[in-house]
């Protein structure tokens, strides 16, 4: 028997048990995946919280990396001890689980299970962001809020290899350290500085063409104010609350704005989407353009004080528990 975090109702941290769980076995075109490492991610949060439903028992998680045990009737292309990551709603806090197989990719060899595991989802929603929701150009200027985050560190490279300037914001001098490190031409520390004017005199008030930001409450609508005519407010992200409601009209007196709320699985729901995600992901490793470290590491019996370091801002990059 294997085990498993379960959440039996939603709550605080507390409420991840660490138990006894079967994964069963893989059915039609199902695969039996054992994890090597699986990724931390504020969503897990946001489930674990109550925030997003979920009906209860439920197993939090939404990226892990692993190794093929077994497979179900009419999988092609993929055998035992075939390496294997995946990004889906759920189930990933175990140690083992069954999954289609139509959303788990290959991992090539020059990326370590760790990477894998701590980058499906947020480096899938850099690419969506940096690739897909606002292609970014040579040129551009693009802002990114929690710039030292998991997300915002491949986004400051990305954007960067994209030949954009990048700017973020961070609440430590050594998370703009990080930042900077990560692709950031100039990070705003937002506990001591006011980021909308900071963006002003950085761009000599020409403005940004993108706001990238997972923050919500705290942001808005600051983000607006940093936008140029005719830029768009991505908002892929809540950490401190939802966006409050806001007029419509408010975008046009702004300067004809465009502004989404954007998931990454609407964006990798067809298999072909999700390969071509992984396969440029993977190829922004494998040639160095994005650099993924794994800065914090959690058992994955240990998941309460992984969120409660996430949730407290101890966090910065990519975390990952490990069976």
């Amino acid at each position: 028997m294997t085990k498993a975090i379960v959440v039996h109702q939603t709550g605080g941290p507390e409420v991840l048990s660490w138990e006894a769980r079967d994964p069963g076995r893989p059915g039609p075109g199902e695969v039996l995946v054992e994890h090597r490492a699986v990724g931390l991610n504020f969503i897990d949060v946001y489930f674990r919280s109550g925030l997003y439903p979920a009906e209860t028992p439920f197993v939090p998680g939404s990226e892990a990396a692993g190794v093929v045990v077994e497979t179900g009737e009419g999988v092609d292309g993929l055998a035992a001890g075939d390496r294997v990551a995946y990004c889906v709603s759920g189930g990933a806090y175990a140690e083992r689980r069954v999954i289609a197989a139509d959303r788990l990719v290959s991992v090539p060899d020059g990326v370590s299970d760790e990477q894998a595991a701590g980058m499906m989802l947020k480096g899938m929603t850099a690419w969506y962001l940096v690739r897909r929701t606002f292609p970014v150009k040579p040129g551009q200027t693009v802002l990114c809020h929690a710039a030292a985050g998991g997300v915002g560190l491949i986004v400051g490279q990305w954007a960067k290899h994209l030949g954009a300037t990048v700017i973020g914001t961070a609440g430590s001098e050594e998370k703009i350290a990080l930042a900077k490190a990560h692709g950031y031409d100039h990070v705003i520390n937002y506990r001591e500085a006011d980021f909308v004017a900071a963006v002003k005199e950085i761009t000599g008030g020409r403005l940004c063409d993108v706001v990238y930001d997972s923050v919500g409450k705290d942001t808005f609508p600051g983000s607006l104010d940093c936008l140029r005519p005719l830029g768009m407010f991505v908002s892929f992200g809540q950490s401190s609350g939802n966006v409050p409601p806001f007029e419509l009209g408010l975008l046009a007196r702004k300067g004809s704005l465009f502004a989404t709320r954007p998931t990454l699985f609407t964006y990798i729901a067809e298999r072909g989407e999700l390969e071509t995600a992984a396969r440029e992901l993977f190829e922004v490793v494998e040639n160095g353009a994005v650099e993924i470290v794994v800065n914090q590491r959690y058992k994955l019996a240990e998941a309460g004080r992984a969120h409660e370091d996430l949730e407290g801002r101890r966090t910065s990059g990519v975390s990952v528990l490990t069976p």
